[in-house]
């Protein structure tokens, strides 16, 4: 389905090739007026600030959004999971959900990321993308909650996400904290003596940022 490639692009870090598509972009929604209701109307605000705006402010609006508000995180499994195992373990179960579709996600970043998530349910039918979304809309819902509260453009995306699911969002408890000492006295440190909490989750590959995106995510003094 056109509608989650669209969502799926206009929640990536702002570059001038898609930037350049956005009639285009529009004209896809339009389409699918039938699926997506009026979802060309509700992100119109997004598409004026997306054309309207100059770029290095889109970019520097995006990464102040999303890379460093943990509230907004387009992972998934952070607002569900924090930085448990268990996180590790949702993402891998997600991938083999990508990979009994075929669906390859090993250039991109980690499985659980908006953008992927959404990538991978456009190329479904759109009963089975919309039951998979029902799955993924608790957190969706979430995160859209916060960013209306926060004043965010990028908001009604996750709004119109809410609406096409056949499921309602239900609220989410916080994320577990994990507790240094008690995974130390759990776990121990492995036999190199790096610390549980520092291990990467296991099985799961990610490809860097763009470099124009880590500089503007780099921290600032």
């Amino acid at each position: 389905m056109k509608t989650f490639k669209v969502i799926s692009i206009l929640l990536t870090y702002p570059e001038p090739d898609w930037l350049s598509a956005l009639t285009e972009l529009e004209a896809a929604l339009a389409e699918e007026a039938g699926f997506n209701g009026d979802a060309g109307d509700r992100l119109a605000p997004l598409f004026a600030l997306l054309r309207e705006s100059k770029l290095i402010t889109l970019q520097e609006n995006y990464v102040t959004t999303f890379d460093r508000n943990p509230s907004h995180s387009l992972h998934l499994f952070e607002h569900i999971h924090g930085e448990s195992r268990d996180r590790g373990s949702a993402m891998i179960n997600l991938l083999e959900e990508y990979w009994k579709h075929d669906f390859d996600a090993t250039a991109s970043e980690l499985p659980d990321y908006v953008p992927l998530f959404l990538e991978f349910l456009s190329l479904l039918p759109a009963d089975e993308a919309r039951e998979l979304l029902g799955d993924a809309v608790h957190v969706l819902a979430a995160i859209g909650r916060k960013l209306d509260a926060n004043g965010s453009p990028y908001a009604v995306a996750f709004q119109v996400l809410e609406a096409l699911s056949p499921v309602a969002a239900q609220e989410l408890a916080e994320p577990p904290v994990r507790d240094m000492d008690e995974a130390m006295e759990m776990f121990g440190p492995s036999v190199d003596g790096v610390e549980p909490l520092l291990k990467p989750a296991p099985q799961v590959s990610v490809v860097r940022m763009p470099v124009s995106r880590r500089q503007a995510a780099a921290p600032t003094h």
